[in-house]
């Protein structure tokens, strides 16, 4: 694993080197696509236009919320702003870094928060919006556009995180694609017809669940504080 944090630092080095703009760019994008505006700007929009896209859209970021937080418990996950001076890296060969507000996030990294729960909450909304490109337009490019969109995204937030040392490369793809896989999974499992109170009791039993396994895993010696 060494060798692969290694090669992702000095990628992340290479993407600092970029312009100034860039810069200012990546830091939007990697605030912009904070998993809460999964919930404060996502949703509303989604439900406002269809009701039954909206509730997938919450229904999945509550559920990728929560394994996202259980994944990385399990697989742990370094993060490069603190692994590059723990391991002895920074001062095995020269590697120029900076660090900026959002650098360092403390727990576990693996995988990223911010590829996986962007790519499954917004799998409905891009799945529903190719349906309506497709009833307007017989143009396969007009077709594909919901989706170029949504790869792009994606492809710009894991670079935002990279490029701020939240993640490693190897991190972001695993959270693009678990995302993408979750949103794919459970977009016709969404359980439309239910009352707000099963989604306040369902998210009160993930938040319940995640306290306890915590607890478990605490009590088992393993330090997931770490």
């Amino acid at each position: 694993m060494d060798v692969l944090h290694a090669a992702g630092v000095r990628f992340a080095a290479v993407l600092q080197t970029g312009p100034p703009w860039l810069e200012k760019f990546w830091i939007s994008v990697t605030s912009l696509a904070d998993p809460k505006c999964i919930f404060t700007v996502c949703f509303p929009l989604a439900y406002f236009l269809d009701r039954k896209v909206g509730v997938s859209v919450l229904w999945i970021g509550l559920v990728s919320e929560w394994l996202n937080v259980v994944l990385k418990w399990f697989l742990f996950g370094e993060r490069p702003f603190w692994w590059v001076h723990e391991s002895g890296l920074a001062s095995k060969e020269p590697i120029l870094l900076r660090q900026f507000p959002v650098s360092c996030e403390t727990g576990p990294g693996d995988p990223s928060g911010h590829c996986m729960i962007t790519g499954a909450a917004l799998w409905p909304l891009v799945t529903a919006l190719t349906a309506l490109a497709s009833q307007h337009s017989r143009s396969l490019l007009v077709k594909l556009t919901p989706f170029c969109a949504y790869a792009l995204l994606l492809l710009a937030v894991g670079l935002s995180r990279v490029f701020v040392l939240a993640h490693f490369p190897h991190q972001v793809v695993g959270g693009i694609l678990a995302g993408a896989a979750l949103g794919w999974g459970l977009q016709d499992r969404t359980p439309v017809a239910r009352s707000a109170g099963f989604f306040m009791a369902t998210a009160l039993a993930l938040l319940l669940s995640s306290l306890g396994l915590h607890s478990l895993l605490m009590a088992t010696g393993i330090d997931i504080d770490w």
